[in-house]
């Protein structure tokens, strides 16, 4: 485990759908930005938080916050313009 691993993990975002989830994903992968997406989906109420909350939530440690937002932004205006 590298000192990047033992950072603590904080919420960054409140993704809209599964869609802007998979290619933000994507993207932290290619630039091996540490984060952790998780979906608000619960079968036992069949998805109601999500209706809620939103589609889930993308956590990462504190240092990749900016770089993050910018990624985020930049998926979001495009997803706007098609």
């Amino acid at each position: 485990m590298n000192e990047t691993d033992e950072q603590e993990l904080i919420d960054i975002a409140i993704l809209d759908n599964i869609i802007e989830a998979q290619l933000v994903e994507s993207i932290l992968n290619e630039q091996n930005i540490p984060h952790f997406i998780r979906s608000f989906h619960d079968t036992a109420y069949d998805g109601l938080f999500q209706v809620q909350m939103g589609w889930g939530k993308l956590c990462a440690p504190l240092s990749y916050k900016q770089e993050i937002i910018e990624i985020l932004n930049d998926v979001r205006s495009h997803n706007h313009d098609i």
